[in-house]
């Protein structure tokens, strides 16, 4: 049986989402939890653990949080869908949650069968850091031009190489993304980034962020975007800025497979 999962999780406490040997990650913890509910169900002198592995939508890195990453896995045990949400939970910290569970077939594979993604960046412009939300949120202590900000992202929509907003360690086969939006917008000391493309390069957005906050702090007019783009060479951009800000926000996914996936459009800066 192939099971999916919507899950939620603050990527503070953890190395990113993929696994690693000291197992201080959101994969691993989250396969833990679901080896747990998968337990051995023919014997019943003990429970013993069947190993869960999961595939999720894409990677996330140190820092960065999800409101609704998608996995899939494949087990035999027989649990009732409730097992796979409030079972997991009640085994999971409190920074990782999953938001549903649902049955798919064979075919489907939370990352080969997605056809977008999306993200959102939440960035503090003030000159004093921020201390409540800290970790949840970037910032910039300088004052930045949104509007500036804004002419140059119409830039980069479209289909392009994005090879220079692309992490030296990046397994993508081709640097090729179509970026079908890029929105910024204020709401007081919040700016707020909308991101949504068929995929994303190793630290696409957060380079992409460092340079917008070039343009709107007045270092660089809104057309070297363009220059930037065209060079495809990822030393003439901005540094990658801070994790903490950025959340994958949902994975689309064609409606035939019946995913029950979330609505994340009310989120705004004063949720956070």
């Amino acid at each position: 049986m192939r099971i999916a999962l919507g899950v939620e999780y603050d990527g503070a406490p953890f190395c990113g989402w993929q696994s690693q040997a000291e197992g201080s990650t959101v994969q691993d913890t989250l396969q833990s939890a679901l080896s747990q509910i998968a337990g051995d169900q023919i014997t019943n002198e003990h429970t013993a653990a069947e190993p869960i592995s999961v595939i999720a939508a894409g990677r996330t890195d140190t820092g960065v949080h999800a409101l609704e990453q998608v996995v899939h896995f494949d087990t035999q045990a027989e649990r009732p869908l409730t097992a796979w949400v409030r079972g997991v939970n009640a085994l999971l910290p409190p920074s990782i949650a999953v938001r549903w569970a649902h049955p798919v077939p064979d075919e489907f594979h939370a990352r080969f069968s997605a056809h977008g993604r999306s993200y959102r960046y939440f960035l503090i412009n003030r000159a004093v850091r921020p201390a409540i939300q800290a970790s949840k949120v970037g910032w910039f202590h300088a004052p930045l031009d949104v509007t500036l900000m804004q002419t140059a992202a119409q830039y980069l929509l479209g289909a392009h190489d994005f090879s220079a907003f692309r992490a030296a360690q990046c397994q993508a086969k081709s640097p090729v993304k179509h970026l079908h939006q890029l929105d910024i917008h204020r709401q007081d000391e919040m700016l707020i980034f909308d991101f949504s493309a068929d995929a994303f390069l190793h630290h696409m957005v957060r380079n992409i962020i460092g340079c917008l906050v070039y343009v709107g702090k007045g270092k660089y007019p809104p057309s070297w975007l363009s220059e930037v783009l065209a060079s495809r060479e990822r030393s003439l951009a901005a540094p990658t800025f801070a994790p903490d800000g950025l959340y994958l926000r949902r994975i689309k996914y064609e409606a035939k497979w019946g995913l029950p996936q979330m609505e994340n459009d009310a989120l705004s800066g004063e949720v956070l």
